[in-house]
């Protein structure tokens, strides 16, 4: 069956637009997929891509690789959510469990590799997922806790520094470096994770004081509405005594 070039064409706009649409969330799910293969480049140390008999890229190269094209997909899928105002309820709970797990995957793998001390990456992890579950409080009572601008250098300065202290497996001399860009990371991570809880509980405080008083104007609706109707029973209790004490006398008066 032939169909009209322009019917061709309108099916093909169709599908690039349910293409387009998607791609924030398939960038989303490309970092998740990248995760795995990020602590094997990291925990293997003898993974290696050879070209004939010559090392073309060693692990701690390959590995650097992944993590900032998994990087990459974080800035660029919030970018085009944005841009092409696709910002979905999938995209939403999504991406901050990818970034988690990158993170969170990285620090532990570069703790097995003893560049980085444990209880640094515990602190680091540990505001990740206080973070996230003030969030989830937050949207369990109604509203949104957007992300701070400390809490975006922070993302920055976390990708950074893993970025420096994979290279310092090949180059030690810049292990220093990293090493001082980690503490960055430690100390803007905690001063945006007081911001977080600074906000949430000024919503929370104001909320619980709007709750109550919309309780206290309830309450006193009721007991307004219950007077209203004691007095209306109390009215129709005399009117019907007094109706009921003019019919006594007119039945009195009545007799012989």
């Amino acid at each position: 069956m032939l169909t009209h070039p322009r019917q061709r064409y309108i099916k093909c706009f169709k599908l690039k637009s349910i293409t387009l649409t998607k791609l924030p969330n398939l960038l989303t799910l490309v970092r998740i997929f990248l995760v795995p293969l990020l602590v094997a480049a990291l925990v293997q140390q003898d993974f290696r891509i050879y070209w004939g008999d010559r090392v073309l890229v060693a692990n701690d190269f390959f590995a650097l690789i992944v993590f900032l094209a998994a990087a990459l997909t974080d800035l660029l899928d919030g970018y085009l959510a944005r841009r092409w105002k696709q910002v979905t309820t999938v995209g939403t709970l999504l991406d901050p469990i990818a970034d988690k797990l990158l993170i969170s995957a990285a620090l532990v793998s570069l703790v097995q590799m003893r560049l980085l001390p444990g209880w640094l990456v515990v602190l680091i992890i540990s505001r990740e997922f206080a973070v996230s579950g003030l969030r989830s409080i937050a949207a369990a009572e109604g509203y949104t806790i957007k992300a701070s601008d400390l809490g975006k250098y922070k993302m920055l300065l976390q990708v950074l520094g893993i970025a420096l202290v994979m290279l310092s497996v090949r180059w030690p001399a810049i292990h220093m470096y990293a090493m001082f860009t980690m503490w960055a990371v430690v100390i803007v991570g905690l001063a945006s994770a007081i911001q977080y809880f600074a906000n949430f509980w000024k919503k929370v405080d104001s909320s619980i004081k709007l709750r109550r008083r919309n309780e206290l104007l309830d309450l006193e609706r009721q007991k307004q509405h219950l007077a209203r109707i004691k007095r209306k029973q109390d009215r129709i209790a005399k009117k019907a005594a007094r109706v009921g004490g003019e019919q006594s006398e007119t039945a009195s008066t009545s007799r012989p």
